[in-house]
């Protein structure tokens, strides 16, 4: 360790869930020194996703209360703990909810980024190394969320959930880059992988949609048409290559035979973010026989079951799913840091609004009335 905070004890402030479906307040808290294998980064800038929507709101889950929630963040290096080789105070990082160990058969693999010891675990508030929170107000200790917590000006996290970066790339645009638009990116360009010149529709303009949209636009698709029962959605949809638009409402027969009819037969790929049992069914049963790609991205319920005919298959459709898009977290994010700093991949027009850390429940406001697709919060304010 080093750096004049290295070891010690930080207070600092953080908004904390004490309640689910309840306001954040900002809090002073206490965050530990790291443990083996952990890294102390401080957070300079983070932003709000879906999913600290969905388990701040406690939906279908058993509430793991009080919480310090927040996982799409870009930050700084304070100090290592030990065995933690590869960072060092001071360099520029993003951490993420996925790990890569290095060491497991996944990481290991060349086709998998599912790390035995570090996949997402939404139940767990503790730290790995020995069950216990980095977090604390007077003694009482805040669980952690999916082993990031970025919604505190300092949080402790496993050496394998931080990607090393640039350090000239601004943390207040690539900070979006840790959860939802990777997801949407890469299972596109790493999943689906549409050749230049061909159909890809994408089922749901979210910001993990409009992600994937902005992932066949980078591959050189001709046609991508967004699928959405929001149609103020397809305006917005068009910064990020979407060339046309279908709202299922606007039909009485299924959205996979408007998209056959629209394509000669179907699209060549298709990529589903909504978790929509139907529209998982519809993505796959509207590419094109022979060739046809579709790519499930959505996490679906767990009562749901995804049902159409073996035919669809045996006529050489393939159905894959993706996580995270298949990026491995260490090893690829800095590649697509350099996207964007080389101007190939365009991140600000995910970037609708921005806050100050004392206002953050502003940027939940946004999500919960759609009014945003990615709000950066800033920590120094």
């Amino acid at each position: 360790m080093s750096g004049s905070t290295a070891g010690q004890v930080i207070r600092c402030k953080a908004a904390v869930a004490w309640e689910a479906g309840k306001p954040l307040v900002i809090e002073e808290v206490e965050v530990a020194p790291p443990q083996a294998m952990e890294v102390r980064l401080k957070i300079l800038f983070t932003a709000l996703c879906h999913t600290d929507v969905y388990f701040w709101e406690a939906k279908g889950q058993t509430p793991l209360f009080p919480r310090i929630f927040g996982h799409e963040a870009g930050g700084i290096v304070e100090s290592v703990g030990e065995g933690v080789t590869e960072l060092k105070p001071g360099d520029h990082v993003l951490p993420v909810f996925t790990g890569e160990c290095k060491e497991c058969s996944h990481c290991k693999s060349e086709e998998s980024n599912m790390c035995n010891l570090l996949r997402i675990n939404t139940d767990r508030g503790v730290m790995l190394n020995d069950g216990k929170s980095r977090f604390s107000i007077r003694g009482k200790p805040i669980y952690h969320f999916v082993g990031t917590s970025t919604f505190s000006e300092y949080t402790v996290v496993h050496v394998g959930c931080v990607a090393k970066i640039n350090p000239d790339a601004p943390l207040d645009k690539v900070c979006v880059l840790s959860c939802g638009i990777s997801t949407g990116l890469g299972a596109t360009l790493n999943v689906a992988k549409p050749k230049k010149g061909s159909s890809v529709a994408i089922f749901g303009l979210g910001a993990v949609g409009l992600a994937a949209a902005e992932g066949a636009r980078l591959a050189g698709a001709s046609r991508i048409i967004g699928v959405d029962l929001n149609p103020k959605r397809f305006l917005e949809a068009m910064q990020f290559g979407v060339t046309e638009f279908v709202n299922p409402k606007d039909y009485e027969k299924p959205v996979q035979e408007v998209i056959a009819a629209m394509t000669d037969g179907g699209v060549d790929r298709s990529v589903e973010c909504t978790g929509n049992i139907n529209a998982m069914i519809s993505a796959f049963e509207c590419v094109h026989d022979g060739w046809g790609v579709a790519v499930l991205v959505g996490v679906p319920s767990k009562e749901d079951a995804f049902k159409t005919h073996p035919m669809n298959f045996l006529n050489e459709r393939t159905l894959k799913g993706t996580f995270f898009g298949n990026y491995k977290p260490r090893s690829d994010l800095p590649s697509v840091v350099e996207k964007y700093m080389t101007k190939e991949l365009e991140l600000e027009k995910f970037i609708t609004h921005e806050v100050p850390f004392s206002e953050i429940n502003k940027a939940f406001e946004y999500m919960l009335k759609g009014e945003s697709i990615r709000c950066v919060i800033r920590m120094d304010a």
